[in-house]
């Protein structure tokens, strides 16, 4: 076993999932996150545990998982994540096509990937059938397990692995991954069924449960799930059913999600060994144990401290810039298939259209709906057992083909920071044929290197020209050999001037898109300064519309104000008139006055009494008021003969103090016994 001792655990699983959710959040351009994101991976798949649980099964056990076809699955060592690498993989995924796209067209990993670097079975069922909403029934029947809750169909992780006898899979203080492991093999070796019977087949179904929900068919959560308990209730046919492309289609299931998710939900360590395999030029993988099997075993991880952002970036730019012919499309080719009996009984299904079945992957259903998935689904199951459909390929060349590979996807197939504008694809059109010419060159150049060693093979052979006459059939066979080397040299100069054409096409095409890519910037420029200007004028025009607002306001208030001012002139010209009546009144009262002081003299010359004036004003007698005097004084008319004909204004009765006292001094000659009256009566 590889890794450090953090790998396996349930102390560990749980440090695990804190650090899990941490970097669920986290975006991939913060920082240095190798260990971090390493942890996420292992904690998804618990391998640790799950071999430490295969070591301490009795050798039954180990039999029938061997007639299961389990055993070189769970035979493989660890490998350490290389997220940068997956992440970076995930990001070149189409779902459209479920494939990856490479800068050289499309790659995918088959059912021959999955057969020869894990060795799980990819021929014979499909794994599908019927799904159920509740899974307590089956799990209490068929597991031996008490189910206190009901939740779809998944099933504690804790619960299943203290029914295998590891309960605690926490590392104790200065242990060893070795002393780890064997601790946990002698847990699980003394928890474990030793014969054959029902304890043994609910162990058996136990650990199958945790091998397929854990390492096989892995998601992202701690529960196990159990939809593929139903094809665990007969354990003899358990190893007639295609693990290994159920796995292949939980993978691509899951390369189908958001690119921010770091990782995958699958076995990952397949789409890794797979890239180490096809693409060895990135120098993520480092081969070791030659001729292992499953391929698994031959690649170890090579760490890189660098952060994941940094280094994805790297391998983009990395497969932006792979030459053609440095991708392995045959890695397997001259592998011994004595040593892998699996891969000689998968080959009818290498190289075919087929759809991969994993329970409702093909049609889309609700989990918790229960639905028969071999009636619904009964075409796709006759084209797996017909094994498909042969792929031939349409096209008639290869310059056809990255011409239309280049039409269909354009720019989007560079994900690195060094490629140019290329919207069209015409600088990824000539890229694909100019490396296909280059492959097609380095073939014949081998061609022609071994024509030329056979002929010069035959030269010495026959020894001149002596020997040519006594052998004709000799110097036949040096003839052609020579002819055929002559051609294949003459091939060989036509594609190197190939080569040179195609060279000088793609710089003169890199310059024009180029040049072109700034002349559409141009139009973009005089577009932008359009809009500023446009900017600026709806900005003035705010200005203006604001001071015209302003303005407006400002009107609003003069007039208000020239209302104002008409309601003060309306005011001030009835106060003149008031003013000019109490002037006049004024003058009246003076006139008044002044006749009051001549009757005064005229009476101290004529020697009437004084106190007898207001008699002689008023009236003769002063014991009875003459009703009809008072109306007269009333009417303003003359009283009656011997009064005196002077009547006080009635606007002089309100005027206050000041006009009171001047009232006061003339009141006594038209007042009864000198008191005024000022109501005037």
């Amino acid at each position: 076993m590889e890794g450090d001792g953090a790998q396996g655990g349930d102390g560990a699983d749980r440090r695990k999932r804190g650090s899990k959710r941490t970097i669920r959040r986290r975006r991939t351009d913060e920082g240095p996150s190798t260990a971090a994101e390493e942890s996420e991976l292992r904690s998804r798949l618990g391998w640790a545990v799950v071999r430490a649980i295969y070591q301490g099964l009795p050798d039954f056990q180990w039999t029938r998982l061997e007639e299961m076809g389990f055993g070189p699955f769970l035979r493989l060592d660890e490998l350490t994540p290389d997220v940068a690498l997956i992440q970076a993989l995930k990001e070149r995924w189409d779902p459209e096509c479920h494939a990856f796209l490479l800068p050289w067209g499309h790659m995918i990993p088959t059912l021959e990937d999955v057969v020869r670097i894990t060795g799980l079975r990819v021929d014979g069922q499909a794994v599908t059938g019927v799904t159920y909403t509740s899974y307590q029934e089956m799990v209490e029947r068929l597991l031996g397990l008490e189910v206190t809750w009901e939740r779809s169909s998944l099933v504690p992780r804790m619960r299943l692995q203290a029914s295998l006898g590891v309960a605690d899979a926490r590392h104790q203080t200065g242990e060893g991954q070795a002393e780890y492991m064997a601790r946990l093999s002698a847990d699980a070796r003394a928890a474990l069924a030793e014969e054959e019977g029902a304890a043994a087949d609910h162990d058996l179904r136990r650990f199958l449960i945790l091998v397929i929900g854990k390492l096989i068919l892995g998601t992202q959560g701690d529960p196990v799930s159990c939809r593929c308990l139903p094809l665990l209730e007969d354990l003899t046919q358990v190893g007639s059913y295609t693990w290994g492309a159920a796995l292949l289609a939980h993978l691509f299931d899951s390369l189908g999600t958001s690119s921010r998710e770091t990782g995958v939900a699958g076995f990952f360590p397949l789409l890794q060994v797979w890239a180490y395999c096809h693409l060895p030029s990135l120098g993520r993988g480092v081969p070791r144990r030659a001729g292992a099997v499953p391929l698994l075993q031959r690649w170890r991880f090579c760490r890189d401290e660098r952060s994941l952002r940094r280094q994805v970036m790297l391998i983009h730019d990395a497969l932006d810039t792979v030459p053609f012919g440095h991708v392995q499309w045959t890695p397997y080719v001259g592998e011994d298939d004595a040593t892998q009996p699996w891969a000689e009984r998968a080959r009818p299904y290498f190289g075919r259209d087929i759809w991969l079945h994993y329970f409702n992957t093909v049609i889309p259903l609700h989990h918790r709906l229960v639905t028969d998935w071999t009636v619904r689904v009964w075409e796709q199951l006759d084209d797996w057992e017909r094994r498909g459909k042969e792929v031939v390929s349409e096209a008639t060349s290869d310059d056809d083909y990255f011409r239309a590979y280049a039409r269909r996807y354009g720019a989007q197939v560079y994900k690195g920071t060094r490629r140019p504008l290329d919207p069209e694809g015409r600088i990824s059109s000539l890229e694909g044929i100019l490396h296909s010419t280059i492959q097609q060159r380095d073939d014949l150049q081998a061609v022609v290197d071994q024509l030329r060693a056979e002929l010069d093979r035959a030269q010495q052979m026959v020894g001149g020209a002596s020997s040519s006459r006594e052998d004709p059939g000799r110097s036949v066979l040096e003839g052609q050999l020579a002819s055929a080397a002559a051609r294949a040299e003459d091939a060989l100069a036509q594609l190197r001037k190939r080569e040179q054409e195609l060279r000088t096409a793609l710089a003169r095409t890199t310059t024009l898109e180029a040049e072109m890519a700034e002349l559409r910037l141009r139009p973009e420029a005089a577009e932008v300064a359009r809009w500023r200007q446009e900017a600026e004028a709806a900005v003035r025009w705010q200005q203006e519309a604001a001071e015209a607002t302003h303005w407006r306001q400002e009107a609003e208030e003069a007039a208000r104000l020239r209302a104002e001012a008409g309601d003060l002139r309306t005011q001030l010209g009835e106060e003149r008139h008031r003013s000019d009546l109490m002037r006049s009144e004024m003058r009246g009262l003076e006139r008044a006055l002044a006749l009051v002081g001549r009757s005064r003299s005229l009476t101290s010359r004529s020697g009437i009494p004084s106190g007898s004036a207001g008699h002689y004003l008023t009236g003769s007698s002063g014991r009875r008021r003459s009703d009809d005097g008072v109306r007269e004084r009333q009417r303003g008319a003359r009283p009656g003969r011997g009064r005196w004909p002077l009547r006080l204004p009635a606007r002089l009765r309100v005027q206050g103090r000041a006009v009171e006292g001047l009232y006061s001094l003339f009141a006594p000659f038209f007042c009864h016994d000198g008191v005024h009256d000022m109501n005037g009566t």
